[in-house]
């Protein structure tokens, strides 16, 4: 499936307005008496970024014209605070002209010389959703969509009980609603848990050791997180549990270059929604797939990326990656691990912070393809 059809007129046009573009939280650049034309359009154009958003349009077939402004912040909450690591705070907004909306906050805010991290994410959306089926060995020719409404909120705040080790309670909620299959989608011949909506309320545990040394563009270190939610009865449509575990690790071999390795695994148990399973795909994991389109109660993917800088504000990133569904973990069989690979073009626009703009084109085999654009690294 061709996960974004966006013109590359969308892609030159963006990359013209970005490359000299350093979006930022605080007024960080300096400008040298000999600094280049273009270090110093670079150093005005931050001051009008860091307060005005970059403007998005794009187009396909299914969602017509869309059309939106996207703002990425990275800042210092205190000037006392020399040590904490900077915090993220990101808005995404769309509009189409057939009807989809889209928008979304999400924040990382550190505290306290990095004695506390809340992470938190806020979304409306309302858009189709593209399914093969569920499972791995589902087929394109099996494609239907399924309109639906969305809000979703999450949070968590996680403290520091030791060095790089922090542990916190995590919450979330999610409300689906004017769910519209197809008359003859699966779905409904087959009563798929979820096809009605509802609402779903889950509480559980976290923890995650950090020793990157930026959580925006890492060059060294290693992330891990893992997460346990569980939705009961009195608080939730469903009842199940979801757990994910994300594993990162980076590497600096030689001047700026890095390769970054990651590896996650989902696993769900009881009566998941089929809109709350894992979701293999995205502009993060196996890009080039449709978030969504190959899902089941259990994933497990992993790639290797290569980055490297060019010249000056500019770089260039490729990867590779596998991953799959399954509905238990010893179904797992290598034979129905899926391919992604790509490269992508990245852009710093924030100097202090050491943060790009990324621009990314992943591929699978069998024509699939996907076109990203996003701020930060994809992991």
């Amino acid at each position: 499936m061709n996960n974004s059809k966006r013109p590359m007129r969308f892609f030159a046009g963006t990359l013209l307005l970005l490359s000299s573009v350093n979006v930022s939280g605080q007024d960080s650049t300096i400008v040298k008496k000999d600094s280049s034309k273009f270090d110093k359009f670079n150093a005005k154009a931050e001051k009008l970024f860091k307060i005005i958003p970059v403007p998005i349009f794009s187009y396909s077939s299914d969602a017509g014209n869309i059309f939106g402004l996207a703002k990425f912040n990275v800042l210092n909450l205190s000037k006392k605070d020399t040590i904490s690591k900077p915090s993220k705070l990101s808005e995404v907004m769309t509009f189409s002209t057939k009807g989809r909306i889209n928008i979304s906050v999400a924040t990382e805010l550190v505290f306290k010389e990095n004695k506390y991290i809340v992470i938190s994410y806020v979304n409306y959306k309302k858009q189709p959703e593209y399914l093969f089926g569920i499972g791995n060995d589902v087929t394109r020719e099996t494609q239907e969509q399924v309109q639906y409404e969305r809000f979703k909120f999450s949070a968590t705040t996680l403290r520091r009980i030791a060095k790089d080790f922090y542990v916190g309670i995590p919450f979330n909620i999610s409300s689906y609603f004017n769910i519209r299959p197809d008359s003859a989608s699966f779905l409904i011949k087959d009563s798929v848990s979820g096809v009605q909506g509802g609402f779903t309320a889950g509480i559980g545990l976290d923890a995650a050791y950090d020793t990157r040394d930026n959580r925006y563009n890492p060059h060294k270190g290693a992330y891990i997180i893992g997460v346990y939610l569980y939705q009961p009865d009195f608080m939730s449509s469903y009842v199940y549990g979801k757990m994910t575990l994300d594993a990162r690790k980076y590497f600096s071999p030689w001047l700026k270059h890095v390769i970054a390795v990651q590896a996650t695994t989902t696993y769900c148990t009881g009566d998941v929604p089929f809109y709350e399973l894992a979701l293999l795909g995205g502009d993060n994991q196996m890009r080039g797939y449709y978030q969504g389109a190959f899902r089941d109660k259990v994933l497990l993917d992993g790639q290797i990326e290569y980055r490297m800088p060019v010249w000056n504000i500019f770089g260039i990133t490729g990867w590779i990656g596998t991953g799959r569904v399954a509905d238990k973990y010893e179904n797992l069989a290598l034979r129905g691990f899926k391919l992604s690979y790509g490269g992508g073009l990245r852009i710093r626009v924030d100097s202090k912070h050491d943060t790009n703009m990324r621009f990314d084109m992943g591929f699978g085999p069998g024509g699939i393809s996907g076109f990203y654009i996003n701020f930060a690294e994809a992991f």
